[in-house]
């Protein structure tokens, strides 16, 4: 009788997906800015504010988890999932405003790959994302994962080119510094989606 009074699923899986919307949205921005630096101050802002909106995301997320007696998926598994989604953006944050920082002029085509590969690694995680509602969809859900981490691979193989260049061709050591950290937080977002593929092959297990 008390369980009834009580929310139970709440909203989680809407909320999980205006996330993993706004990561693509932000990876697209990021693509943006890994093409072209001529907007540069609007990009990293657009990034900053898309990264502000996915904080309220997660935030209200785990405001409903403390208010809802009965959780959909297992009550840790809604907190990892938000908060490793969150990281994603927070890494582009990261990205955008190394590159305002650092007073880049010219992008790499290393740079703009690692970028193309941050967005297709987003656009699957929104697509695993918006299948989690339903079990019957832990095959597909799984072959989605398993793609992400084929992405992630791509971009650590290109992250380990593009330093060997790097290295061997830049002659200015501020340029190589400046361009080594832009390198390695773009791969860690493919890292990052890769940790949010895992935990969602996790609730798959768990649950189908």
């Amino acid at each position: 009788m008390f369980g009834r009074l009580m929310p139970t699923e709440g909203k989680f899986f809407d909320l999980f997906n205006q996330h993993a919307e706004l990561c693509v949205k932000g990876a697209k921005e990021m693509l943006a800015l890994m093409t072209n630096f001529d907007d540069l101050e609007n990009r990293v802002h657009a990034i900053e504010s898309i990264e502000k909106q996915a904080d309220k995301i997660t935030y209200t997320t785990v405001d409903l988890l403390h208010k809802t007696f009965i959780t959909p998926i297992d009550r840790d598994d809604i907190h990892k999932l938000i908060t490793k989604m969150d990281d994603i953006l927070d890494m582009m944050e990261d990205a955008g405003q190394t590159v305002s920082l650092y007073d880049l002029h010219a992008v790499t085509p290393e740079a703009k790959r690692l970028a193309e590969l941050v967005l297709a690694c987003c656009e699957k995680v929104r697509d695993a994302v918006a299948l989690l509602a339903n079990m019957d969809n832990a095959r597909e859900i799984v072959g989605i994962c398993e793609e992400i981490d084929r992405l992630e691979s791509d971009a650590d193989h290109v992250m380990r080119a593009a330093m060997s260049k790097l290295f061997r061709d830049e002659p200015d050591v501020r340029n190589l510094i400046k361009m080594k950290a832009i390198y390695e937080i773009l791969e860690t977002v493919t890292d990052r989606c890769e940790d949010v593929a895992n935990i969602i092959e996790g609730i798959i297990v768990e649950n189908a």
